[in-house]
């Protein structure tokens, strides 16, 4: 064994905690705001002192979980029916899309997909007064059907980026085995793509239920009084005078909780996903 890979073999276990020390030291920064966050949330409002924000309470109370969920209860609702449809009708159609872009190409279709991108750049707030005067003339202003349009719409240009790069690297010997068994355009997508579908699926919901769900602008001024998100109303638990720090921590917790639910469950399939048709062979 040469002098250079003993070197080799010492500087390896060197680097390897120095990468260590660093991923530990970027994973407490990150985790300090949560921590912040859990140990107020345990705190009754008299234990709330900045100078003591840090320290756990001596006797932890579930008290403000309790009153952030009565307060949020009704907008979580609104909420889950808001995140369900929009993120489902937004992958179907960004899945459709992908399909036609990548598998039968027309004329202007790089065109009409690289104008579809162009929507992901445009910002909310340049769009929100022409958009609230389409939504009053179809109706759909104040209500959660208009959330719902609005973020199918948003969310197609995401969609459809992901599905066209998967389906990009699906071998065309497999449509056309799919045509030579009769099967047409819908028959192709239902039977051969569909199926190996799931991993760009999970990647788009788990992108779509993320951004819907922690969604603000939109909800405050589209939705009515009663079909405002969860995010409208852990805004309006800021009061105006007096703050319930210990109840804003609480319902800070529950509503990043679901988000938090998902990518702990599907988090190692959203990597998956990602990786899924970037390679060939």
């Amino acid at each position: 064994m040469t002098t250079s890979t003993l070197a080799g073999q010492k500087r390896r276990p060197y680097s390897r905690i120095l990468i260590y020390s660093v991923l530990v030291i970027v994973a407490v920064a990150f985790l300090l705001p949560v921590y912040m966050v859990l140990v107020t949330s345990f705190k009754t409002p008299d234990q709330v002192d900045i100078s003591t924000m840090w320290v756990p309470s001596i006797a932890p109370s579930l008290a403000s979980f309790n009153d952030a969920m009565q307060e949020l209860a009704p907008n979580f609702g609104n909420s889950v029916l808001l995140v369900v449809p929009a993120t489902a009708i937004s992958a179907i159609l960004g899945s459709l899309n992908g399909y036609v872009l990548s598998k039968w190409q027309f004329r202007g279709a790089n065109i009409l997909f690289a104008l579809m991108l162009f929507g992901m750049f445009i910002p909310y707030q340049a769009i929100l007064i022409p958009l609230v005067q389409f939504l009053r003339s179809i109706g759909l202003y104040g209500n959660l059907g208009g959330l719902i349009l609005v973020h199918v719409v948003y969310g197609l240009p995401i969609t459809t980026l992901i599905f066209r790069n998967y389906y990009a690297e699906v071998p065309t010997e497999l449509l056309e085995a799919g045509q030579i068994d009769g099967a047409g355009f819908f028959g192709i997508y239902w039977h051969v793509l569909l199926p190996i579908s799931i991993p760009g699926f999970v990647v788009v919901v788990i992108w779509q239920f993320t951004q819907i769900w922690n969604e603000f602008l939109f909800g405050v001024t589209i939705a009515g009084n009663n079909s405002q998100p969860i995010t409208v109303a852990l805004q309006n638990l800021a009061g105006s005078q007096i703050v319930e720090w210990n109840v804003q921590m609480a319902a800070a917790f529950l509503t990043a909780l679901p988000t938090l639910l998902v990518y702990l469950l599907l988090g190692k399939f959203f990597i998956r996903g990602l990786l899924a048709g970037s390679i060939k062979g």
